[in-house]
């Protein structure tokens, strides 16, 4: 148990996914970035505050103090400023801003979420930048890509998170659980779906005739960008701009709002008050919180575990000398 609330700031907040994951372990938080407004509109429904707006119009010495910072930025591709610095500058990205408030603010630990590509942009000198910046700032490092599928959410959604410290501190990410929950959990009945969120006909024939195989039920049927069908007992990731039958539940009809938040790990009882096409976007730019709930964890333990064998050191020198005859 954590003896005392650590504060959080949740920049590029989405629709407050990580903070839910942190949340979970007591943590407070003190300071919400999100430009979106449907993001920003869904966020005060379910967390009764309305983040401020685009973190370039804020000062970094403006933010609140926090012991952890949580992000899932976007990943802009990198300015070059010049011919000679070329990747060695991070200006002009949107990482620049979590670079600055870090060295500002200096928090105990942090939590970056990106897309899995990260890694390897560039041929993996940007991720390589964004490492080195973030050791120069004094934090040890630690990153890994994990797939949500390894964590009881039946979607295959590989991401890269990156955890940092202030200390020399030992951390270890979650260890997968190896399974997902069936992804009967995570569908409504296609009676208790509104008939607008079928498919037409021709389109469902289409489906079919370019499916190969016999289909597990309940399956998600998947398009790639060639056109081939795919029939799998989950999801494959949900993408802010995936086309409206990117995915399609047994291939008949689309997935509701309800069912991509759930596939994102959220309750049941998670507020929708945008548009249909606002939570596919949203949805599909937020994290899984489950993923980040273990990692959390994780990272509250490697904390405390640090900070009790401070306090143990510290009471050691504190022994008082005893004389013997």
């Amino acid at each position: 148990m954590i003896k005392k609330p650590y504060r959080t700031i949740d920049l590029f907040a989405g629709i407050g996914g990580i903070r839910l994951a942190f949340e979970a372990f007591g943590c407070i938080n003190v300071f919400t970035s999100e430009w979106d407004k449907a993001a920003q509109k869904m966020y005060e429904a379910n967390f009764n505050e309305k983040p401020l707006g685009d973190i370039n119009d804020i000062a970094p010495e403006d933010i609140p103090d926090h012991e952890i910072l949580l992000a899932g930025f976007p990943c802009q591709p990198f300015s070059i400023a010049g011919k000679q610095l070329g990747f060695a500058d991070t200006r002009g990205t949107l990482f620049f801003n979590i670079e600055a408030i870090l060295k500002t603010k200096q928090p105990y630990a942090f939590l970056l979420e990106n897309v899995k590509r990260l890694t390897t942009h560039d041929h993996g000198r940007t991720f390589a930048v964004i490492i080195e910046k973030l050791k120069l700032l004094g934090y040890t490092v630690y990153y890994k890509v994990i797939n949500s599928l390894d964590f009881g959410i039946p979607q295959k959604r590989e991401r890269i998170y990156i955890v940092g410290f202030r200390d020399s501190i030992h951390f270890k990410f979650p260890k997968a659980l190896g399974y997902y929950k069936p992804l009967s959990q995570f569908l409504d009945d296609d009676k208790d779906v509104p008939k607008n969120y079928f498919v037409t006909e021709s389109m469902k024939t289409k489906r079919i005739e370019a499916l190969k195989g016999i289909p597990p039920n309940p399956s998600i049927w998947h398009e790639n960008i060639g056109g081939n069908i795919s029939a799998l007992p989950f999801s494959c990731a949900l993408r802010a701009g995936g086309s409206y039958n990117y995915l399609l539940v047994n291939g008949v009809r689309r997935l509701t709002g309800k069912e991509m938040l759930k596939l994102q790990g959220f309750p049941d009882d998670f507020i929708i008050n945008v548009p249909y096409s606002q939570v596919r976007k949203l949805a599909g730019n937020s994290v899984t919180v489950p993923v980040i709930r273990s990692i959390a964890g994780e990272m509250m333990t490697a904390i405390e575990t640090k900070k009790q064998a401070r306090e143990t050191i510290q009471l050691t020198f504190l022994e008082p000398e005893y004389e013997y005859n």
